[in-house]
Order: C-alpha cells, then structure tokens, then sequence
C-alpha cells in the first residue's frame, strides 16, 4: 500500500466539495470511537505536531512551562524601566490602542496595570473613519499638551515614522508595543518591542505569533520585575498581573494567532480567570452574549470578540476599552448592551457589503488574489467581509472601501501558508501604498484608486506560486471516525483537555456515517439544518453553516431516502434543550454507497 493510499480516510479520494479526506496523522487505529480519553488526547496532541517526549507539557500548558523572560526580547527593558520610572514618580501615561480587539485588550490590560500602581493613566483609542488605523502625529502632539509626555502604543505603531517623529520634537516620548510586521529600519521611538523586528534575536522571533495583548503581557512581567528589583514593592502589594489573563486570552483568539506554544498556555489560563467573571466589564459581556456557562475560546472569537469590535467598526471607537476597564457594574450593562446593538448594526452593513464584492469577485475568478473595490463601502465591515470572501474562494482577499477623495481603506485576510502581510509591506516599500502592514494571515492598507490594478497586478505576481502551492495541498483531514451514537457530550467532553482550539491548533474533525438524511431545511442565512440517522440507531442534529447555496449543500437540501453518507465536521455541545445534546457542524460529505 502507498503512502497515500494509506493516508486516505475512509478511501474518500472525491467528496461533495471535490476534496480528498486525509487522516491528520497518519498512523494505524485512528478510529476515535475505540480510544479511551487519555489516549483520544494523546492522538490529537501528537496529530498537531506535538513531540511524544512533550506531551505531559502541552496536556496542560501552564505560563511556567512556556512562558519566555521578556528580556529576550530587544528593548523590552529599557521600555519596562522607562515606564517604571513613570510609576515611581506618578508621571501621567498614555496608552494609545488600535480599535479592534487586540487593540482594545492591549490598552485595557496595561491601563488596569498602571491604575493598581497608582499612576494617573488614561487611555486613547483613534476614531476608525475620522483618523484611520494608527497613531498620528497631530494625536500624539495633543496627547502631550493635555500633560502626558509619555504615550505607550499597543497594536500600532511599528509603521509610525511620521508621527513618532513628529512627537519627539515635541517632547513627547513614546514606546512602541507592537506585533505587525516590521521594516528594514524603525520608527524612531524611546523603544519598540515587537517580536517582528527584523533584528531580532532567534529565540525571540520564535514568538513572533504572539497578539500584541500578549507582548504587552510580557512589558507588564517586565514592568514589576524592574519594579520589585526596585524595592517598590517593599511597603505595598503587587499586583497580580495573572488575574488579566482574561484579557490576554481574549485578544489572542479575536486576533486569530496561532493557538500554539506560549499562546496557547495564555489562553488556557485567561479562560479560568475569564471563567471568575473578576472583570466587570466581561462579565457583563458574557451576560450580553447569554453565557451563563463557563466561556469557551469559540465564544471568544464569534461571541464575545465580535462585540467589542463593533464599536471600533460602526460605533465609537473606546467603547471597548471603556467596558474592559471601568468597575461600575451600572456602566459595564450599558456598555454591553450599545455594544450588542452595535453588532446587530455591523452584521446588517455586513451583508450588504459581501453581497457586492462576492459578486464582483466573479470577474477576477482566476486571479490568485482576490482584490475587490467599492465606493462607500463602510471601512469598518471590510475586515469581515475580507474573511468572508477568502473563506468562499479558498485563497487571499483583499477588501478597498474608497472614498470620495478616491482614497481607498483596505484589509486583506490570507489562507494557510501565504504571507500576506509582508507582501502588503513590499507593496508599500515599492510606492504602491499610501501606507501598509499586517502579519502573516492579514494586513490593513491605504491606497489611491488609481493604484488599485496595479497593486493587483504586484500581488498576484509575488503570491501566484504560494497560493497555488497553498491550494494544492487542499484536503480534508480528519481527527477520528465516529459511530452515529458518538456525536454525544461525551465525545465533546473527552476532547476539551486537548483545547483550547482556534487558529493553528484546529478542534478535532470527525467523520461519521454512513447516515440518512431524514430532515433538511434553510435555517437563517444560508444555513442548512439536517436530522440525519445512523445504521446504529442513532439520530443526530447537523447543520452545515453558510452553504446553501454550495453544492455540498444543495446535495444535504435534496437528498432523501435510503442513500446514504458520510458527514465529516466538528462535534460541539448543544445546550439548547432541556437536557446535554451533540450536534455536527458540517464541512463536507461523501457518498457511502
């Protein structure tokens, strides 16, 4: 037998999606159903690249297993003593954030620090639509003519040479705490700490994954480390910097960095502080979202992270902050419930917006890069929507809101093994882009329509092998084969001390069947809902999310009787009913007989 022939699971070679389904790791006894749960965890931990002699430390990843000393990282403490000299002598700071979730986690964590060392502290969030990503010069001058000479930017400012210069000569220091991709030379700031630097040291570029949330975690271990070395803490408590782990795990998952190695061990602990519902703010977040569980990473990314966003997107842009800092429970409910209405607003602006791009993206269908422009396109659903078409076309896509000037806002999200980010950055070093950055799986960017076709014609060039070779490699690997009567909560159950999932450390696809379908049916927006039954038995919920109008499912819509399938997707809790149930999100489907 060949290699691939034993890769092969199930000897699906085709699916409905046109897809062949790979084992994850490929090895004998891969059917789930005969693991018992240490083992079942075993199997995932070492399908996802972990090392045999490393599974006791990823079973349970803690910070002291994998967290690095912040002094690895270039100028990390020089900005932890310039910032501990601000603390001792209670000099006013800034923090100034970028208004998506990383941003806003960044400022929150920081400012919370700062607020429990007595420093006057105060936060600045830039308006999406009046000042654009970033700061600028004319914010930072004004900054320090309110009385903060010294201002900490989180989540920006690796690009800022402009306006770091422009505060320098007017007094104003700043310190940069970034994580986007860096240039060749740097902004001229007091200190940038970004595990992207270009220069910097291998053992510290290897946590060049982290969110800034998490490089601003490290400034903080730095922070009272210089401060205790200090003797500050002689005559007065230490903050516990462990208890703003909530929002570290928070921003990680909204930002979509990779679930692995010291990320994952800072969501694992922000997930049990999150759970003590400590921070105000979440915790009437959580309530906004009807969690009254435990919260989850999912939750984080699709329930929790979206609302912060929405202010930043359709609304005013520090509400974020406010509610992840403020300790009036009376301000934390109403925050949370502008904060929902917001997201209903964003989602409906959404829709809108796909609708065009999704069929302008029809022109250039061949294209390995999917660039598409609209006039008065809102910026803030352009990230969104960028996910939305890289999802549906299964390769980069780049997303240009313009303006009457015939500016273009844009923002790009990218697929598994090809660096958009730095590609964004070499668009802009050619003269192409007004300005430009990102990391590896999404960029932002500012280009004049003019430039539109040839910043196209640039990208398609540079990533043309990267996408293809990207797409190539498309397949469908699956974790374990399931009986029917094994989508149940204990399936669910057995498989979190794996977790936390998210991007870069995927949840465990399972295939089951071969199953009927009894019921199906659209449920809201293109969604296909099913009630499908096993030879064992068993019957089972399904849904397959946005793919009614796909062939998978229009195959799911309009198959009945005694045919039948396998089903491939993720088992996840349902608890909805009355009682503990399991239902399959759906990604694909192959023919059984």
């Amino acid at each position: 037998m060949n290699d691939l022939a034993r890769d092969t699971a199930l000897g699906i070679t085709r699916s409905i999606a046109g897809q062949p389904w790979h084992w994850r790791r490929t090895s004998a006894g891969m059917g789930g159903e005969s693991l018992a749960p240490d083992d079942l965890v075993t199997q995932l931990l070492l399908a996802r690249g972990v090392a045999r002699d490393d599974i006791e430390r990823q079973r349970a990843p803690t910070l002291r297993g994998f967290m690095p000393d912040p002094a690895l990282f270039r100028d990390m403490d020089a900005a932890a003593a310039r910032i501990a000299d601000a603390v001792e002598a209670r000099e006013a700071v800034t923090i100034f954030g970028d208004y998506d979730v990383d941003g806003a986690t960044s400022a929150a964590l920081l400012v919370r620090l700062l607020r429990a060392l007595d420093v006057p502290v105060g936060a600045y969030i830039p308006d999406r639509l009046m000042e654009g990503y970033g700061p600028s010069g004319a914010a930072l001058v004004k900054i320090g003519e309110a009385g903060s000479k010294l201002v900490v930017t989180v989540d920006c400012g690796a690009q800022a040479f402009d306006a770091i210069a422009e505060a320098r000569a007017a007094g104003v220091e700043v310190i940069v705490v970034d994580h986007h991709q860096c240039a060749s030379h740097l902004p001229d700031a007091l200190a940038v700490v970004n595990p992207n630097r270009l220069d910097e040291a291998a053992e510290a570029a290897a946590h060049g994954n982290l969110a800034a949330v998490g490089v601003a975690f490290l400034l903080g271990a730095a922070l009272l480390r210089t401060l205790r070395g200090r003797g500050f803490f002689a005559s007065r408590e230490e903050p516990a910097l462990i208890e703003l782990l909530d929002l570290v795990a928070l921003g990680t998952v909204a930002d979509v960095a990779r679930l692995t190695g010291f990320n994952r061990a800072l969501v694992t602990q922000g997930l049990k502080i999150m759970a003590r519902r400590g921070n105000v703010g979440l915790a009437a977040l959580m309530d906004a979202a009807r969690l009254t569980r435990a919260p989850t990473a999912s939750d984080m990314g699709f329930a929790l992270g979206p609302r912060i966003n929405a202010g930043g997107r359709v609304g005013k842009s520090d509400l974020g902050v406010r509610l992840l800092t403020t300790s009036d429970p009376q301000e934390a409910a109403d925050i949370s419930q502008e904060l929902n209405r917001l997201n209903e607003e964003r989602r409906a602006i959404e829709a809108a917006v796909l609708e065009e791009a999704m069929a302008m993206s029809e022109r250039t269908a061949n294209a390995p890069v999917a660039i598409v422009a609209g006039q008065g396109w809102h910026p803030g659903v352009i990230g969104i929507v960028a996910g939305r078409l890289k999802e549906k076309l299964h390769r980069p896509a780049i997303v240009i809101a313009l303006d009457e000037a015939g500016v273009g806002k844009g923002s790009g999200r990218s697929i598994s093994g090809v660096d958009l980010g730095a590609a964004v950055l070499a668009a802009k070093e050619t003269g192409l882009l007004v300005a430009g950055g990102g990391h590896a799986m999404a960029a932002g960017l500012t280009v004049k329509a003019g430039q539109i076709d040839a910043l196209g014609a640039f990208l398609n060039d540079r990533l043309a092998a990267d996408v293809e070779r990207a797409s190539g490699d498309k397949s469908l690997l699956i974790d374990a084969v399931l009986a029917p009567r094994g989508i149940s909560p204990l399936w669910c159950e057995a498989i979190e001390s794996a977790g936390p999932y998210g991007a870069g450390w995927p949840a465990p696809r399972v295939a089951t069947g071969p199953v009927r379908i009894v019921e199906s049916g659209v449920v809201g927006t293109d969604h296909v809902r099913l009630i499908v039954a096993g030879d064992d038995g068993a019957r089972f919920k399904a849904i397959a999310f946005r793919s009614a109008e796909t062939e998978l499912g229009q195959t799911l819509l309009h198959t009945r009787g005694s045919r039948k399938l396998w089903l491939a997707g993720r088992a996840k809790r349902d608890d909805w009913g009355s009682r503990p149930a399991a239902e399959l999100h759906v990604e694909d489907a192959a023919w059984a007989d």
